[in-house]
């Protein structure tokens, strides 16, 4: 006679956990089958490796990856978005599923995955069109209208838990299943009341029980629990006589009911089925929680890893972590501190008629007693302890393709380990190891997989270093298959794909970027074409902003190119012709500007003069320059922005000596305020330490702004407010200090002393001025 035991539980329960593994060592099944893709039931064994190590998850994915395909993550069985050819089944130690696994390879009975399998689940179906945002919306529907038939099936825990008086279903759901520490086992219980609200929920009128489901919806989870049945049945036929199921709470109705394979199989017949593969791959606590956009997630995945492993004091022992990961950030934190923490976390719960304290009441304990009612190490907690970030681990022997067995290879051999929290990793590019650790990050980049994110700053500081930082997510794992259709390798399909970006790329600036990417990856077999498509579209843009776009990346791969040891020849050639170009094509294209225009050259003039100041060429900085001259000599055809920068550039440059009367004739009365605005804007974007230090300069403006009309300042004050806005604090400290200090008089030395009057020539004119005046009886 055989015995058929259906466990629902929730899925990364540690309370469920616990009591199903405490279950199933008492019913002894011969077969487990649990919820999960059944093309899985090949590779499951690997969940009993030593070196697979939670969290971990199950990749469902096309072995053909086209680009643009996208990922998401399943919702315990796999439900996730309906166009993306990749899913995921993550399991924690504190997942139930994982413990019936674990269990299962243990005891040495087969195991099996049950649910719909993922070539049917990753096939789009006709009608979910917009299947995420409809349950979005009918989430939202259900808050509001209270509808006894949505709520139930959208959100049967809490009806439950609105049924029990509490207004959380998590909180109730805790309480009465994950913190048990003991007692019978609650999966009866689970069982009768899943019954009852499917049996109210049927007796509804047809077509209320899922009138605020997603489109689909209702259908798909009729599949999955056929799909489930006729894989009971097919398990009980082959002669299996104790067989253990574990679902999902909602599910374990429909397996218990009679329904007959007849009508199952009308159900799945026909389904569409798409070709995949299935591996194991590394996953995140993060990637665990509700906020990650996991539709089974957990609110605190370290919460419930802790719960799980620590069987006895749970509370003690989370209070005395929370102060060691304060002590260790130099916070004082004694013993006495964490007694009365755990004496104010036991009292809460009491309070509040709970059977252990839970995380908001360990948490509000931390707070008063251990933090002392500050927040921010109350945040450090809740970062190092309540998520609880970590990066599981698969064994070497997991099927992955070539380009992601390649990767590991590499990061074996350059010792770069992968991490789910943020890491810090600064490179001399002088040493072998640290140079192929760059180029590595630089081809992953090129394929879109950033795991590395430069610093902006990171070759600022220097030519040979370069800082990362290095950050694993699980989707990488996704991304690496997509890439896999450029190659077998890292090298070889960051190679091939910066080819591919060279003959689509549709501008000059693009080009000049894939060039730059080429270089700093070493991607010598990929330059020469990269470079032919360069030197092709130079030869035929003609617009000098585009060229202008195009220098900076370029002359920063002739920068930097060397300290990598990578042939640059091509490249220099390719520049030399832009900087001409540009200087040519300059004049003409920087004058008779409007202010949008004007502002947008600003900043593509200050991109070529810094990146040939980068390229220290002093014959290109002459031609530069004397380009510059000639366009400050005729000031009339310039926009005040643009003549106020190049008259800063050649100042700084050391090229002009007469800056303060250029200044002076902008900023009198016989130039228009807007215009003068702009000019000083131009002038000072270079930064505040010019008006620092030259007090000539600075009385010049501060006459300008004191002496303008009331309606004129009111114009100009935006233009001021962005150039003075865009100073660091202490610079506009600096220029207040130096302004309180000035002399506002004239200077002495301009100042005629009455020793210095001629007489005999003021005559004169003292006579006609009199006599204008009708005072001629003085004169």
């Amino acid at each position: 006679m055989s015995h058929v035991e259906v466990y629902g539980i929730r899925h990364h329960g540690p309370g469920s956990a616990r009591a199903l593994r405490g279950a199933l060592e008492e019913f002894k099944p011969d077969a487990v089958l649990i919820e999960g893709p059944p093309e899985a039931d090949p590779i499951v064994e690997l969940a009993g490796d030593p070196d697979m190590v939670p969290p971990v998850a199950l990749l469902a994915y096309s072995p053909a990856p086209t680009s643009g395909s996208a990922a998401g993550s399943g919702e315990g069985g796999g439900d996730g978005d309906r166009d993306r050819k990749a899913a995921f089944w993550p399991f924690a130690e504190f997942s139930p599923e994982w413990q019936a696994i674990r269990y299962a390879l243990g005891a040495g009975v087969p195991v099996r995955f049950c649910d719909l399998p993922a070539a049917h689940q990753l096939v789009p179906a006709d009608d979910d069109e917009h299947e995420d945002e409809a349950a979005e919306d009918a989430a939202e529907e259900v808050e509001a209208s209270g509808d006894a038939a949505e709520v139930i099936r959208l959100d049967p825990l809490g009806w439950l838990a609105k049924a029990a008086g509490y207004d959380d279903a998590e909180r109730w759901w805790d309480d009465v299943v994950e913190h048990r520490g003991g007692g019978p086992s609650p999966f009866a219980a689970i069982a009768e009341a899943m019954t009852e609200l499917r049996e109210q929920l049927a007796a509804l009128p047809e077509g209320k029980a899922s009138a605020a489901l997603p489109p689909g919806h209702a259908l798909r989870e009729e599949r999955r629990e056929a799909h489930m049945r006729r894989t009971l049945r097919r398990t009980l036929k082959e002669g299996h006589e104790r067989v253990a199921v574990v679902c999902g709470a909602w599910h374990v109705p429909a397996l218990r009911a009679k329904v007959p394979a007849a009508h199952d199989d009308r159900t799945l017949r026909g389904l569409p089925k798409a070709k995949v593969a299935m591996t194991w791959v590394p996953w995140t606590h993060g990637r665990l929680a509700g906020w990650s956009g996991y539709g089974a997630g957990v609110r605190s995945p370290g919460w419930y890893h802790h719960l799980f492993i620590a069987r006895d004091r749970p509370i003690e022992r989370w209070l005395t972590a929370a102060a060691r990961v304060l002590r260790e950030e130099d916070l004082h934190v004694s013993s006495a501190h964490v007694i009365e923490a755990v004496r104010l976390a036991e009292a809460l719960a009491a309070l509040r008629g709970r059977p252990l304290a839970g995380l908001d009441e360990v948490t509000e304990a931390t707070r008063a007693v251990l933090c002392e009612g500050a927040d921010l190490p109350v945040d450090l907690i809740q970062k190092r302890m309540v998520v609880g970030e970590r990066l599981g681990a698969v064994p070497e022997r997991t099927p992955m393709v070539p380009l992601a067995r390649d990767l590991r290879a590499e990061q074996r051999r350059l010792r770069l380990k992968p991490s789910a929290l943020d890491r810090e990793q600064d490179l001399d590019l002088r040493k072998p190891t640290d140079l192929d650790r760059s180029r590595l990050l630089h081809r992953l980049r090129l394929l879109d997989v950033p795991w590395g994110v430069p610093a902006e700053t990171g070759r600022s500081k220097g030519t040979f270093r370069e800082t990362w930082t290095l950050t694993w997510r699980p989707e990488f794992d996704v991304e690496l298959i997509e890439a896999s259709a450029w190659g077998t390798t890292v090298r070889g399909a960051a190679t091939a794909r910066a080819e591919s970006l060279a003959a689509h790329a549709t501008a000059l600036a693009d080009l000049t970027s894939v060039a730059e990417r080429c270089l700093l990856a070493d991607l010598g077999d990929a330059l020469p074409t990269v470079m032919r498509a360069l030197a092709d579209r130079a030869a035929v843009d003609t617009d000098v902003a585009h060229l202008m776009a195009a220098m900076p990346a370029l002359v920063r791969a002739l920068r930097y190119g060397d300290v990598r040891g990578t042939s640059t020849g091509p490249l220099r050639t390719v520049v030399d012709g832009l900087v001409v170009r540009v200087c040519v094509g300059l004049p003409p294209a920087i004058t008779g500007l409007d202010d949008d225009a004007a502002r947008e050259f600003l900043g593509r003039v200050d991109d070529v003069h810094g990146a040939l100041s980068l390229l220290a060429d002093d014959g290109h900085l002459e031609r530069w320059r004397r380009t510059l001259e000639g366009l400050v000599g005729r000031p009339d055809t310039l926009h005040g922005l643009i003549d106020g920068r190049l008259t800063r550039l050649l100042h700084d440059a050391g090229r002009l000596d007469d800056v303060p009367d250029r200044m002076a004739r902008v900023v009198s009365t016989g130039t228009e305020p807007a215009r003068a605005a702009a000019w000083i804007e131009g002038f000072l974007s270079g930064g505040a330490l010019l008006l620092v230090h030259d007090e000539t300069l600075l009385r010049l403006v501060d006459g300008w702004v004191s002496d303008l009309p009331g309606d004129s300042f009111t114009d100009v004050l935006p233009l001021l407010r962005r150039t003075f806005g865009a100073y660091a604090a202490n610079e506009r400290r600096a220029i207040g200090e130096r302004l309180r200090n000035l002399d506002h008089a004239p200077a002495a030395a301009s100042r005629p002393s009455e020793d210095d009057v001629d007489e005999a020539r003021a005559a004169a004119a003292t006579t006609t001025t009199l006599r204008i005046l009708g005072w001629e009886r003085w004169a």
